[in-house]
């Protein structure tokens, strides 16, 4: 088989969370589990909106500011260090850099309003890609089949001939559903060998 575009999902995949310290700092500060913080921030009502571009990132942090009680500078200072530890996986990123030119690449991922200019000014993605499909910015999130279908139109290709590599079980099994050739990831050797595999066919 052909393939003709390989997407991405970005959190916990092209960027990973490398370091707790940060986030682990603050749940002891505020007295709450490290579970527990990330929950308010991820796990809400308010973040789930935002994830479908009903609800604005600030959204997010007012509602956990709401909840623990902060003031704007200590929920500044909260902001700006719950992100500290997520870096680029310059490795897969490369990876997919130089796939890009002989397939189409993209990001197919699960987000918040701001992502597109946290991908490109923050993470420095946008120049290993030609799309980028954002749930915010669609109104649908994984695995809703809807996204994958408006991934399918975005690249202009057959299901069949679009590699997509995901770390949530979920979001792989909706997608090869569709006929996609989805892969579940876990480490990134494993996945750059994989995707190798297949385009060496």
């Amino acid at each position: 088989m052909k393939f003709r575009a390989i997407l991405f999902d970005v959190g916990s995949v092209l960027v990973q969370d490398t370091d707790t310290s940060y986030r682990d700092a603050w749940a002891e500060r505020l007295d709450v589990s490290p579970d527990t913080l990330g929950d308010l921030v991820f796990a809400s009502d308010v973040a789930a909106r935002a994830a479908v571009g009903e609800a604005s990132y600030q959204a997010v942090w007012e509602h956990v500011a709401e909840e623990l009680g902060l003031d704007a500078e200590t929920l500044a200072q909260l902001e700006r260090d719950f992100w500290r530890g997520d870096q680029v996986d310059e490795t897969l990123a490369g990876f997919l850099r130089s796939l890009r030119g002989d397939y189409i690449t993209g990001l197919l991922s699960n987000a918040w309003p701001n992502a597109r200019q946290r991908f490109t000014e923050e993470f420095g993605l946008a120049d290993a890609v030609d799309v980028m499909i954002i749930s915010a910015e669609v109104g649908v999130c994984k695995p809703d089949p809807r996204i994958y279908e408006m991934a399918l139109e975005r690249v202009g290709v057959a299901a069949e001939t679009v590699i997509f590599l995901d770390d949530l079980i979920e979001n792989v099994i909706a997608a090869k559903a569709l006929g996609i050739c989805a892969l579940h990831y876990q480490t990134t050797p494993r996945a750059m060998a994989a995707i190798t595999r297949l385009l060496d066919r």
